[in-house]
């Protein structure tokens, strides 16, 4: 089909999107760290009470590990949603699910109180708040992206990153006073604080998310009738290699998992850092993140995505070695710098690429399933991580084997940045041309030379019509 659409001019720009998107997943993902600090400091303690206390922070890590299972199935769910139906709607109801799930965690009864079924329910939550996640970020980069102008995508999609980082921000800050408690208030109530308060916060960011638009792009792709059925089928069968490609990119945030969650438990348990202070140094280096996040975003619209996201690759592979081996000294100096330069710049100059990046490696109709699904099988790995690490250093005489706990993260970063070099660079694409296939390319010049009219159509004709990449 093949027809001419308008649209008249939306209230939202390319701002607003920025604004929504960075205090939208700084809430969503504030709901979701939280229950990542709790695991770290709280949970072996009320949740699983039995057996030896590394034994203890192993199952409570696996429950951090069991929302990224649940990722990928959010992923095809808001992808589909996104897809087809709009990028708006997707991101509204993960919000709310999200706030809900995470309000009930803070109710739920321990271990002593319901014996078993307090782990298998919080276990049902985490698999909530996963299914949440899984369109989050991938909804809100592509709904940023839309909706940036050609050159500074990487600027302004580098804004929902940094309301990630802002949300484990303030997911750490909150457990400050609460871990500054005395036991006994700690553990029966002070804990559940932090939880309930996501009820309120919720509702405030599904009131900026109702404030935009639908990207134009995406409204186009809708009125051409050419919005894929099932967005998954399409996506697998024309942009596979790609799922894959991106999928492995996005291994690398493993380091941020291993960052917050392992490094917070080994200090605290292992090294006898204090909790405040290792809550005050994640605070602290995940705040230099959200700073320069968007910094970091505009560098790769200046110098091209892949060099930028290579760079943060190679700095990360060096730093988290350095940083394991100054926390099990309990050198603090070391342990606070390298923690900063780790998570506030080699990190963030991967990290706040990737929103434009990962998204620009697909069309537009299956944009939100493609970047959602890929980085969310990318993420199971980093999930896991901290359960993986802990089993390096659980058991009698393995206390201090961080060294084994280093290598395995640097390969981790390194498989990712392979997948890298096979990537595309596309900082300097126009925005209606990403992911399109040579044919569909080629079909748009050569109406563009003739003075042809340049329909919608022409980028969301099937692929089987035009042909493959």
């Amino acid at each position: 089909m093949s027809r001419t659409t308008s649209h008249p001019p939306q209230k939202n720009n390319a701002k607003i999107a920025a604004i929504s998107g960075f205090v939208g997943s700084a809430l969503e993902y504030y709901d979701f760290f939280i229950y990542a600090s709790a695991a770290a400091l709280i949970f072996p303690h009320l949740f699983f009470p039995a057996g030896e206390p590394g034994v203890a922070t192993l199952l409570s890590f696996a429950t951090v590990g069991v929302a990224y299972v649940a990722r990928p199935f959010g992923a095809v769910l808001w992808g589909h949603i996104g897809d087809r139906w709009g990028r708006k709607k997707a991101l509204l109801a993960c919000l709310s699910i999200m706030g809900v799930a995470t309000f009930l965690v803070g109710c739920l009864p321990t271990w002593d109180a319901i014996g078993v079924a307090a782990p298998i329910i919080i276990v049902a939550l985490r698999l909530v708040q996963g299914v949440s996640a899984g369109g989050e970020s991938p909804g809100s980069s592509a709904l940023t992206l839309e909706h940036a102008p050609d050159r500074r995508r990487g600027f302004f999609t580098s804004w929902t990153m940094s309301g990630i980082m802002f949300g484990i921000v303030i997911s750490s800050l909150v457990f400050i006073p609460v871990a500054a408690m005395p036991e006994e208030a700690l553990l029966s109530w002070g804990w559940r604080v932090p939880f309930w308060a996501s009820l309120l916060v919720t509702v405030v960011a599904i009131v900026l998310r109702r404030m935009l638009d639908e990207p134009e792009v995406f409204e186009e792709t809708k009125d051409s009738d050419e919005a894929p059925k099932i967005p998954l089928v399409t996506l697998l069968r024309y942009n596979g290699g790609t799922v894959l490609r991106v999928t492995l990119m996005a291994i690398f945030a493993a380091v941020n998992t291993m960052f917050n969650v392992f490094v917070l438990a080994y200090g605290t348990t292992v090294a006898g850092i204090p909790r405040a202070e290792m809550l005050v140094i994640i605070t602290v280096a995940n705040f230099a993140a959200v700073c320069f996040g968007p910094v970091a975003g505009a560098l790769s619209d200046r110098f091209g995505r892949k060099p930028v996201f290579l760079i943060g690759l190679v700095l990360q592979s060096i730093t988290i070695y350095a940083l394991l081996a100054a926390v099990d000294a309990a050198n603090m100096p070391l342990v606070w710098t390298l923690s900063i330069f780790l998570i506030g710049f080699a990190y963030t100059l991967s990290n706040s690429v990737y929103p434009a990046y990962f998204p620009e490696q697909f069309p537009a109709r299956v944009r939100y399933t493609g970047m959602a699904v890929s980085l969310m099988l990318g993420l199971l790995l980093a999930g896991f991580t901290p359960a993986i690490a802990q089993g390096f250093v659980t058991g009698e005489g393995n206390e201090n084997n961080w060294p084994a706990v280093a290598f395995f993260t640097i390969g981790i970063i390194v498989v990712s940045g392979i997948a890298t070099l096979f990537a595309p660079e596309t900082a300097f694409t126009p925005t209606a041309r990403l992911g399109l296939t040579r044919r569909q390319l080629t079909e748009i010049d050569r109406r563009e030379e003739s003075g042809e009219p340049l329909t919608q159509s022409v980028r969301t004709t099937p692929y089987d019509r035009l042909g493959r990449r």
